[in-house]
């Protein structure tokens, strides 16, 4: 074990996709990982729940607590990052994962979910960021990583669903604006984005067979994170990093074995050209 050993990652959105790939890689190192989600009890159409993931952690090295969140809810925000530190004594990593996604033009996005993806997306990053902020402050190599786009501002990402945009996009102003803010502190805040579509939930929903069939598996973005959570904090702060490129930094040339359907054409995903 290496890396993240002893180290308390606290991951938003962990029950599924994405997050669950991201607890799973840091507990393979025996870190501390705190498994927060809503899904406390099955969901009749999505797998994973906290307690699910949580003994899949433990399973995998790591030591697991699991906490039912909503970032929407500040006051349970506060209490879940008090509780981690409570039981295992400090918070090494954030990762803002949680996301809500609804790729519909202005007249077709209720404002019930604007609201939605506002709130968890950008006001949800803040607040669990504003929250572990003080303790990363006390950590010894803290990172924030959000997983949100690069900040292309070219009009054809705003078009087709601008109320998405505009509520990923507010996850990267926050990395933007946090990594200038806390530089001095010494705490890396970076953003990370898949080079391609990745078999999630969101994808399942949101987009036809074809383009899931054409995607990378979710531990493509899980190892990408564990290269930049392990980077040294006070060099590697304010970059919007592309998984691939993470990986091709590191020496991966053979990316056939995170692919869901493995010699089909890739498909690239939001916000990248």
């Amino acid at each position: 074990m290496t890396g993240l050993k002893g180290k308390t990652i606290f991951i938003t959105g962990a029950t599924r996709g994405i997050g669950r790939e991201i607890a799973l890689r840091c507990a393979r190192d025996g870190a501390n990982v705190v498994v927060t989600g809503k899904s406390a009890e099955p969901h009749p159409k999505l797998p994973g729940t906290i307690r699910e993931v949580g003994n899949e952690v433990e399973a995998a090295g790591g030591r697991a607590l699991p906490i039912q969140l909503d970032v929407r809810d500040a006051d349970a925000v506060a209490a879940a990052v008090q509780l981690a530190v409570n039981t295992f004594g400090r918070i090494d990593i954030l990762v803002n994962n949680a996301s809500a996604i609804s790729l519909t033009g202005t007249l077709d996005t209720p404002v019930r979910r604007l609201d939605l993806m506002l709130s968890v997306n950008l006001r949800g990053t803040f607040v669990c960021s504003q929250a572990c902020l003080p303790y990363l402050r006390k950590a010894e190599n803290p990172h924030v990583l959000t997983l949100s786009p690069p900040l292309n501002m070219r009009a054809r990402w705003f078009k087709e669903h601008v109320a998405y945009t505009m509520a990923k996009y507010g996850m990267s102003l926050c990395t933007l604006g946090m990594a200038e803010e806390f530089r001095a502190d010494g705490i890396a805040v970076n953003s990370l984005w898949p080079r391609t579509t990745i078999a999630t939930a969101a994808i399942e929903v949101n987009f036809p067979k074809a383009i899931l069939d054409a995607s990378r598996k979710p531990a493509i973005v899980a190892d990408a994170a564990h290269v930049i959570l392990c980077r040294d904090s006070r060099r590697a702060t304010g970059n919007f990093y592309i998984d691939e490129m993470v990986l091709r930094e590191e020496g991966v040339t053979d990316f056939e074995c995170y692919a869901v359907t493995p010699g089909a054409k890739l498909y690239t995903d939001l916000f990248l050209e």
